[in-house]
């Protein structure tokens, strides 16, 4: 696993697997607002990215 700091990435972000949701939020901005969206919202999101959908 590789760390934003590790790597020197400034567009990165954390996701949580949550129990009912996963959370995500800019890495870069720890005190921001963090968002949560379903598991099958996160599947399409991540699936749209692997096919340049989004």
């Amino acid at each position: 696993m590789h760390r934003a700091s590790e790597i020197r990435c400034t567009e990165c972000v954390q996701v949580a697997n949550q129990s009912a949701t996963v959370g995500v939020r800019d890495s870069t901005r720890l005190a921001g607002p963090p968002i949560s969206v379903s598991h099958a919202a996160w599947a399409q999101f991540v699936a749209g990215m692997g096919m340049r959908r989004l």
